[in-house]
C-alpha cells in the first residue's frame, strides 16, 4: 500500500499544480485551441475552413486536423478548454517520460534525467500550455514511432508518422529515413494514413469541396509565410536570416542553404550509423529538431520536439571532455534558461529578434553530431 502510495504522489502533485496553473492563468489564454474548436465548427457544418478575415489566428492545418478536433466542438467552451488542458498536460508528460526511457545506454538515472529535461525545457511546455497548441501531440506521436522502431515494428511506426504530419506536416522529414533504414512497408503505411486523411474530409464536403480546401489550405501557408518571418517568435533558419538581413532574395538563398547544410549533417549522421549498437534514438532526435528550424513557421515552443535531444545531450555530458562540457551546457542554458520573466521585455525582446536561440538549436544539432562521431550515440 506504500509503495502505491509512493507511485501516486507525483501524478497527484502534477495534477494539483497543473490545476492551480490553469486556474490562475491559463484558463484566460488558449488562444491557439480556439483556433483549433473554431475551425471543428465549422468542418461539422461543412463550412469553409481557411478564412482570411481571422488575420493572425487563421487556421493553417490540414482539413483532417479540424475534424479530428470536432469532439470539443460539441462541448460547451469552457469544459473543451479543461479537457484539452489536461490532455495536452499529459501528452508533455508522456513527451518526457518516453524520451527518457527511449534513450539507450543511459549514464544518469530515468528520475534525474527527467527533472534535467524538465529545467531545460520547462519554457517551452509552458507556452505550449498557454497557447492550448498541439505541438505536444506531435512529439507523442514521433516519439511513439522511434519506440516501435527501436522494438522493430518499423509499419507502426510509418502509421504514426502519417498521424503526426496532419498535426504538422513537416513531419515527414521522418519519412526518407524510415524508408532508407526500415524499407517499403513502414513508406507505405505513413502514404496510407496520408491517402486516407487527405480523402477523409470528402465526406463531409464532397470530392470537389474537399479538393478545394486542400487548394485553400496550400495558399494559406503561403501567404501567411512571409509576414511571419521577423516575429519574434519565430526561430526558423528563414526568420534568422529575415531578421540579420531583412527579407529578401539573399535571405532566402541563405535560409535555403543553411537548411540544405542541416539536412547534409542528418545524412552524415545516419552514414556513421555502424559505428553505434543503437543509432536510431539520437537520428530521431536530431530530424525532430531540425523540424521546427526548417518550417518557415517554426515558432520557439515548437522547439519542445527538442526534448529526446536535450534527453540525450543530458545523459552523455558527463562523459565529455571539459571544452564539450561547457559547449553543451552554454547551449542547454541559451536555448532552456532565457526566460522573458527573469530577462524582462526589453533584453528578451533584443534576445529573440537576434534569433539567439535559433543559433542555439544549430548548436544542439552540432552536438548530436559530435556524440555520434564520438561513437557516443
Amino acid at each position: 500500500m506504500l509503495a502505491r502510495l509512493k507511485r501516486l504522489a507525483w501524478p497527484i502533485a502534477i495534477a494539483v499544480l497543473a490545476a492551480a496553473v490553469y486556474t490562475a492563468r491559463i484558463s484566460k489564454e488558449m488562444v491557439d485551441f480556439d483556433v483549433y474548436r473554431t475551425a471543428a465548427t465549422r468542418a461539422l457544418h461543412a463550412e469553409p475552413l481557411y478564412r482570411a478575415e481571422d488575420g493572425h489566428y487563421e487556421f493553417k492545418y490540414l482539413p483532417a486536423f479540424a475534424l479530428a478536433m470536432a469532439p470539443f466542438a460539441l462541448i460547451g467552451e469552457e469544459a473543451a478548454k479543461v479537457v484539452w488542458y489536461a490532455v495536452s498536460v499529459g501528452l508533455l508528460m508522456a513527451l518526457v517520460r518516453w524520451s527518457v526511457s527511449g534513450l539507450p545506454s543511459r549514464h544518469l538515472s530515468p528520475v534525474a534525467l527527467t527533472w534535467i529535461t524538465v529545467v531545460f525545457m520547462a519554457k517551452f511546455y509552458a507556452h505550449e500550455l498557454t497557447l492550448g497548441q498541439a505541438n505536444g501531440l506531435l512529439g507523442v506521436l514521433l516519439v511513439a514511432a522511434l519506440l516501435a522502431v527501436q522494438i522493430d515494428r518499423p509499419v507502426a511506426a510509418g502509421v504514426l508518422v502519417g498521424l503526426a504530419a496532419f498535426v504538422k506536416p513537416y513531419a515527414l522529414i521522418m519519412l526518407p529515413w524510415l524508408a532508407a533504414g526500415y524499407g517499403a512497408g513502414a513508406v507505405l503505411a505513413t502514404l496510407g494514413v496520408l491517402a486516407f486523411g487527405l480523402l477523409l474530409p470528402a465526406a463531409a464536403y464532397g470530392w470537389t469541396g474537399n479538393v478545394q480546401l486542400i487548394a485553400d489550405w496550400w495558399q494559406t501557408v503561403r501567404a501567411s509565410t512571409a509576414p511571419t518571418l521577423t516575429g519574434n517568435d519565430n526561430i526558423s533558419f528563414a526568420a534568422m536570416w529575415a531578421k540579420w538581413l531583412g527579407q529578401g532574395q539573399l535571405s532566402a538563398a541563405l535560409a535555403a542553404a543553411t537548411g540544405a547544410l542541416a539536412v547534409g549533417l542528418a545524412i552524415l549522421v545516419w552514414r556513421r550509423r555502424r559505428h553505434v549498437a543503437e543509432p536510431e534514438y539520437l537520428e530521431w532526435a536530431l530530424l525532430m529538431v531540425l523540424i521546427p528550424l526548417l518550417s518557415p513557421q517554426g515558432w520557439d515552443y515548437v522547439l519542445l520536439l527538442g526534448t529526446p535531444a536535450v534527453v540525450c545531450m543530458a545523459d552523455r555530458w558527463r562523459t565529455e571532455s571539459a571544452g564539450w562540457r561547457v559547449f553543451f551546457g552554454a547551449t542547454l542554458a541559451l536555448l532552456g534558461l532565457t526566460i522573458f520573466d527573469l530577462m524582462g521585455r526589453a533584453l528578451y525582446g533584443r534576445f529573440m529578434a537576434l534569433s539567439i536561440v535559433t543559433v542555439a538549436a544549430i548548436a544542439v544539432l552540432l552536438s548530436l553530431a559530435h556524440l555520434r562521431a564520438r561513437r557516443a550515440a
